[in-house]
């Protein structure tokens, strides 16, 4: 039986090692409605109550149960393990359409009746999904028993515990002790509340002697407190108590020095002993606690021993008597030591911490949708401490008493399927649990079949800009899924290589859109249950291109200045022309001219000058070019300035009076000047006063140009003078001469500070700010702000502060606390209008909460869902900003491949009960490391626990390199190196390729290789072919992206590795270029000597008779005669009657005898015969060009 038992484990672990191997993927299906509308789906739970339910007994009971799914579930519920008949209880209901109950006892009865362990079933054909067991509990407030207190009777500076012991509710209350005046207990160092609600008196004073000692216990689901009777403290003392030393003595650790109280060393009122232990749960808080007593009162100091307290979530409070640690985790077990010391002794006490685990997910079973045949698994893998043992369900019940399915098994922790079938949808539990709690998770099985279906919009029209990269999507759905084919005008091989490639979504990318890339594309899904298309027509336009850019120019005043702007353009787009002056848009007037390629401005202007930009965009693209355009002054010798010569700037007004003056106006009058020939348009007043910017110049108003006495509208307490400019289409003229200056009274500021906020800039306080008045807004001296605030919501009265800033800090205001403040401005006059109120908060602080039950779901090869439990929003010590993710990629799976770790973050705005999100751009094939932090505007809060998680093995990358090769005519020789990123396990190569003439495309050849040859050599069938490549790198998953390369022509010359085409070297054109240069020297050299040996006597010689054998001359030289000799040479000529002359320099025509002689200017003079109709003339001058061979000879 044992060697059965290791057989089967084998089996098991063998059948995982082979599903690994496996495609295991889940169809992810669009949330399309139309999709959603037909997809069967089993039950989902999506929303339920609590497992620890506690209810009001005052109001309605309501238990949530809350599921989807297709058809609609119905809902049935047990109370206690047994059916719980909802229709036999007039009191119970259920909702329409969801499985939540409501309890009504309008007519009657007791909460408490319904106590009890309540669990949801929500079924439909398709399976049955689980809701976790809610224990319903009724809140409970009992009244504290009555009690007869005797009074306390102690000795000044004796120690004493006032036990509170507050009635057992549900939930516990919380307690705090008050006097009958309603008013808290003062607490220090001395005197504080322990964790279970007694009050503690490290020592006791005279003052403390009173009679209203009162413990209260406040229940919060009934909003109710309850009293206890009070405690009567005396004390008996050796001195009595006088009540203006303790004033002095308040908040004074030595209140009891000149008292004669005894001094004693520390001793611990709780714990007691020297050493105790603690058990807490993973994730929870921690509280430890030591309250020592003393003379003088002993002060507390925590340490860890063999190491250091966790400082980023580690708190100290009442007075350092208490030791909270947030989220606690395995790492915070071990042995916590509490030391109390005063100048007397010091103690200390052990703590032994144990942190131990309710379950908790490693990897939640998700649901899983298949095609029928496909394979799949659920994954179930928890931890805790103890290690907590998985139960699977199926429907509800136990898988080993279920239906047996032969296309289904159960290892360990992880369901495998095989060739699933049709009608074995189901929903399966996980059950994990230990002795402090479970967990259980619903995930269902859904066998899908659903023929293709296309899920764009039909016949969808996409332009483009040409060389541009175009996608043309095609989204589509199917199960199983569908085998999607792009072609292109109806016709030919699917798409894909070369400059197209299809995405996995169905996408259609065309990496540069060319014109001839027109046309109608259309998508093909098809699977075994049908086929659907769709068309995508594509239309390829001319990019928008200034091809006359505007130049800058720089033009004389009033004369034309013209900026072109020709465009080309697709004309089957709408075009948009635009211009701009230093870009903000210019508004084209009566002045200035706009054409369709030009841009023109008569009568330029000063304020012409500037930047010029042309925009011309349509609704593809855009372009724009940009010109400066500079205004010099007139050119008195240009002609065409002739006529303007006599305009020029005004002259400035004159003899400035002021009349009518009033609290906050007065008249201003001037006289014009001379407007040099073109007319005044505008006159500009400008003011000075002395008191805040004394000599500077500032605008205060503009006027038409025909007026010449205005009404100026003034601040209060300011000191003014005026000034006048007048301004005609030349320009500006100089500035008048000042006014007499004009004192207007004060008067209370009338404007608002404007831009008030609170907000935090240190711990505890909360920075008010606004902007100050401007100078001309004080209207009086003596400018100071009352600010006022108080907290939000807490009924206090208004606090304020008078101040000269336009700032004010406030202490000791908490951590991020609401506040409301506003704000006013008032002077010597009196105050202005008062702010409306605006919401401050103080600063915030550091987090005290780590995002728990941090883990990871659906990974994929470069992507992972990250959930979390979301944080106590009190713990948060501020606004929200996000839930940052830190995380770095640790190793690859790959050995040996180095990686670059670098810790990425990513932040997250989820919300809800389960927020979750999306973590991208991950490397396949990788070891990865993440932890998570709450984050708001200021601080960053501690990290939660670190999870580690491995992506998928994706597609790998593009080959490093792929170079083509020529080593001979008739081959060519392809090198390539793996993928920088391999993303996976390489398992070999795919080489493609095809022959390229032009347009016309031969088959497509292919070639595999495994992953350790990297290199190919392919024999060409002619010296003239040309081919393009397309090679990728392979892994389990599929292909990689391709690296496409052509390669080189080679019709007429060889080519091979080192060569290189000659006729294009440098060397090689300059070597010829000497050598025609050369021949040329010859030919005039030769053409000079024929020349000057022209002329020169030639000794008859009689020819000859040979005879037909071949005779000896007397000279022994010999004369060989045949037929040859009667045909023409090289370098002879026809003459004009068709008989052929001979050329005079003829070798063969050469006589014999006779040796040859030269003359003194160096002219051969040998003597020869030529055979010819007629005698040759002595000295003949030869009129035909002189033969190459000759002049050779000549110069030999």
């Amino acid at each position: 039986m044992q060697s059965w038992g290791r057989q089967e484990g084998l089996l098991a672990a063998i059948s995982l090692l082979l599903l690994a191997w496996e495609e295991v993927c889940t169809i992810e299906v669009p949330l399309d409605p139309r999709i959603q509308q037909d997809l069967k789906q089993p039950p989902t739970i999506i929303k339920q109550s609590l497992k620890d339910y506690i209810v009001d007994p005052r109001d309605n009971i309501i238990i949530e149960c809350e599921a989807k799914g297709n058809p609609v579930p119905t809902f049935m519920w047990r109370r206690n393990g047994k059916f719980f008949n909802v229709g036999k209880d007039p009191r119970v209901t259920m909702r329409k359409r969801s499985g939540t109950l409501e309890i009504s006892f309008r007519n009657g009865g007791r909460p408490e009746d319904y106590e009890g362990e309540y669990q949801c079933f929500a079924s439909n054909n398709f399976g049955t999904a689980l809701s976790n067991k809610m224990l319903l509990r009724v809140s409970k407030s009992p009244l504290w028993p009555k009690e007869v207190l005797e009074p306390v009777v102690i000795n000044e500076g004796a120690p004493l515990v006032l036990a509170c012991n507050p009635p057992p509710g549900l939930p516990p209350p919380n307690t705090f002790w008050m006097n009958s005046a309603m008013l808290p207990i003062s607490q220090d160092e001395r005197v504080s509340m322990g964790l279970n609600g007694d009050l503690y008196f490290s020592n006791v004073l005279a003052k403390d002697a009173a009679t209203d000692y009162s413990c209260n216990a406040r229940f919060l689901f009934t909003h109710t407190i309850q009293q206890k009777n009070p405690f009567t403290l005396k004390v008996l003392t050796k001195e009595p108590y006088n009540d203006t030393s303790s004033f002095s003595s308040v908040n004074h650790t030595d209140s009891y020095s000149g008292r004669s109280v005894p001094e004693t060393t520390p001793t611990f009122l709780t714990p007691t002993g020297t050493t105790s232990s603690k058990m807490v749960l993973r994730g929870e808080q921690m509280l430890l606690e030591c309250i020592a007593a003393g003379v003088p009162t002993p002060r507390i100091h925590w340490f860890k021993k063999g190491g250091e307290l966790p400082t980023q979530k580690v708190k100290t409070e009442n007075y350092n008597k208490t030791l909270r640690i947030m989220s606690v985790s395995e790492e915070d077990s071990g042995e916590y030591v509490c030391r109390a010391n005063n100048k007397i002794g010091s103690i200390s006490h052990s703590i032994s911490v144990q942190v131990k685990a309710a379950p908790y997910w490693l990897e939640k079973p998700q649901n899983l949708i298949l095609a029928p045949d496909e394979n799949g698994r659920l994954v179930c893998r928890a931890n805790g401490n103890p290690k907590p043992s998985i139960q699977w369900l199926v429907n509800g019940e136990p898988i080993e008493s279920a239906v047996q399915n032969p296309s289904r098994q159960v290892v360990d922790d992880t369901i495998i399927f095989r060739a699933v079938q049709t009608g074995s949808s189901a929903v399966y539990q996980c059950n994990a649990s230990n002795e402090h709690g479970y967990l259980l998770a619903n995930a269902f099985v859904n066998i899908l079949d659903m023929a293709p279906r296309m899920l764009g919009p039909k016949n969808q029209l996409i332009k483009v800009i040409e060389n541009n990269r175009t996608f043309l999507d095609c989204p589509y759905f199917g199960s199983p899924m569908p085998e999607l084919r792009w072609f292109k005008n109806g016709q030919g091989s699917s798409l894909d290589g070369g400059q197209y490639r299809v995405y996995l979504n169905g996408t259609l990318e065309i990496k540069r859109a060319r014109t001839e890339d027109q046309g109608t594309y259309t998508c093909v899904a098809s699977n075994i249950l049908g086929r659907v298309d769709n068309q995508v027509r594509l239309e390829v336009k001319e990019p928008t291109r200034i091809v006359r850019a505007p130049e800058h120019l720089t033009v004389t005043r009033g004369s034309l200045a013209q900026f072109d702007c020709r465009v080309k353009y697709d004309v089957s787009l709408p075009i948009t022309v635009t211009w701009t002056k230093d870009d903000k848009p210019l508004s084209i007037s009566w002045r200035l001219k706009k054409d369709e390629d030009s841009l023109t401005i008569p009568n330029v202007l000063e304020s012409d000058e500037g930047t010029y930009t042309c925009t011309v965009s349509t609704e593809l693209d855009e372009d724009s070019a940009s010109a400066r355009l500079t205004v010099l002054g007139y050119d008195p010798i240009s002609p065409s300035n002739r006529s303007t010569l006599l305009a020029d700037r005004p002259e400035p007004p004159r003899d400035l009076e002021l009349s009518d003056p009033s609290e906050r106006s007065v008249r201003l009058t001037w006289i014009h000047g001379n407007d040099n020939n073109s007319p005044i348009t505008e006159f500009q007043v400008q003011f000075e006063e002395n008191r805040f910017q004394p000599g500077r110049w500032q605008n205060l108003s503009s006027y038409p140009g025909d007026l010449n006495s205005v009404v100026l509208q003034l601040s209060p307490y300011v000191n003014y003078q005026f000034r006048v400019i007048a301004i005609n289409a030349i320009g500006p003229s100089r500035p008048s001469r000042p006014s007499p200056r004009y004192q207007t009274s004060g008067a209370p500021p009338d404007v608002v500070p404007r831009g008030l906020k609170g907000e935090g800039t240190k711990t505890n306080n909360m920075e008010i700010s606004w902007e100050p008045l401007l100078d001309m807004e004080k209207n009086g001296p003596n400018l100071r702000y009352i600010v006022s605030w108080r907290q939000k919501d807490m009924s206090q009265d208004w606090k304020n502060v008078t101040t000269t800033l336009a700032r004010h800090v406030i202490h000791n205001a908490g951590t991020y606390k609401p506040y409301e403040i506003k704000v006013l401005a008032l002077n010597d006059f009196g105050p202005g209008p008062e702010s409306s109120i605006v919401i401050g908060y103080s600063a915030e602080g550091r987090p005290t909460a780590a995002p728990t039950d941090v883990r990871v779901s659906k990974i994929d090869s470069t992507k992972t869902h990250v959930h979390w439990a979301p944080v106590d929003p009190n713990t948060i010590m501020g606004a929200l900003k996000e839930y940052r993710v830190h995380y770095w990629r640790e190793s690859s799976l790959l050995k040996g491949l180095r990686v670059n770790k670098e810790v990425k973050t990513k932040g997250f705005n989820a919300s809800g009960l389960q927020p979750s999100g999306i973590l991208t751009d991950l490397i396949p094939y990788s070891n990865y490391k993440m932890y998570m932090k709450i984050v708001n505007r200021r601080y960053e809060g501690p990290p939660s626990n670190t999870v580690e998680f491995q992506t998928k093995e994706g597609v790998p990358g593009v080959p490093k390199f792929f170079r083509i090769k020529r080593w001979r005519t008739d081959t060519i020789h392809l090198e390539w190196e793996k993928p920088e990123e391999p993303n996976g396990i390489l398992i070999g190569y795919t080489l493609k390729y095809q022959t390229v003439n032009g347009s016309q495309v031969g088959h497509i050849q292919m070639e595999n290789f495994p992953p350790n040859v990297t290199q190919f050599t392919l024999r060409l069938p002619d010296r003239s072919t040309h081919y393009k490549f397309f090679l990728s790198a392979r892994t389990q998953v599929g292909a990689g992206e391709v690296y496409a390369e052509d390669s080189p022509h080679f019709a007429n010359e060889a080519y091979s590795k080192d060569q290189v085409d000659i006729a294009t070297q440098g060397w090689f054109i300059g070597l010829m270029c000497a050598v025609a240069l050369l021949v040329l020297i010859l030919l005039i050299v030769c053409f000079i000597k024929r020349s000057r040996g022209g002329k020169y006597p030639v000794r008859d010689k009689k020819d000859l008779p040979l005879d037909a054998v071949d005779q000896k001359d007397q000279d022994g030289s010999f004369d060989y005669r045949s037929d040859e000799d009667n045909k023409p040479l090289q370098g002879s000529q026809t003459s004009l009657d068709g008989n052929v002359k001979e050329s005079d320099d003829s070798l063969v025509d050469y006589g014999d005898g006779g040796n040859g002689q030269f003359n003194e200017d160096g002219s051969f003079i040998g003597q020869y015969t030529v055979k010819k109709d007629k005698e040759e003339t002595e000295g003949n001058e030869s009129s035909e060009a002189t033969s190459p061979v000759n002049a050779i000879y000549s110069l030999a």
